[in-house]
């Protein structure tokens, strides 16, 4: 039986394989997007930019309006009842 057929638990090969290799393109396409993010974030720290505050804003700007205020007052409260109304 050919490695394209159906195997002998019934699962279809061909497309079995093809799927595989289509992810595993993806992921060498995802590790070379990962090794430019973090370029773009080497040039920024060497423009005297905070990489991780950016990464902070980054994902801030993934969240919605109301979701950002929620979490800052959530904070806020936090750090007040800890003592560090000062931040």
């Amino acid at each position: 039986m050919s490695d394209a057929g159906i195997g002998h638990n019934g699962i279809e090969g061909g497309h079995l394989g093809a799927l595989v290799e289509r992810i595993e393109r993806l992921e060498e396409d995802k590790k070379a997007v990962c090794g430019d993010i973090k370029e773009v974030y080497s040039e920024a720290k060497h423009m005297g930019y905070d990489p991780k505050i950016m990464r902070r804003i980054i994902s801030m700007r993934k969240q919605g309006t109301e979701k950002r205020r929620e979490e800052a007052e959530i904070l806020d409260l936090y750090m007040t009842a800890l003592g560090m109304e000062n931040y």
